[in-house]
């Protein structure tokens, strides 16, 4: 198996190739970091893909239609679509914090979705 993703770790977003270790299947090679931190994201994407979401929810009562949200900490990659429909589907209402929990533990995950900025109510 040889898989090749971009790095994600820093702005540097090394091209790292991962591939199984021929001597012992379940290790695996990173190639292509330029730090450590690299290496360690190239093995946790091919063992247990996740990701932190950002995304916007409907705003009520605000001054624009939309408020952009994030999560605050990594979902399971198998999750994020699920996740995402919720986000999208849900509707909160002016005046919101940056930082107020928007939605608790999406989905079990023990993540929350957090509103990402200040927004008065007009």
């Amino acid at each position: 198996m040889i898989m090749e993703i971009k790095c994600k770790v820093c702005p540097v977003g090394c091209n790292l190739v991962i591939k199984n270790d021929d001597k012992n299947p379940s290790n695996y090679i990173v190639e292509g970091n330029r730090c450590n931190r690299g290496w360690e994201f190239g093995i946790k994407e091919v063992k247990e893909p996740s990701r932190v979401l950002t995304s916007r929810v409907l705003l009520e009562n605000g001054p624009m239609g939309r408020l952009p949200v994030k999560t605050t900490g990594i979902i399971p990659k198998e999750l994020v679509d699920e996740c995402m429909e919720i986000i999208k589907s849900t509707k909160v209402s002016a005046p919101v914090e940056r930082g107020q929990i928007i939605i608790k533990n999406i989905l079990g995950t023990g993540v929350d979705v957090v509103a990402a900025r200040k927004v008065n109510k007009i």
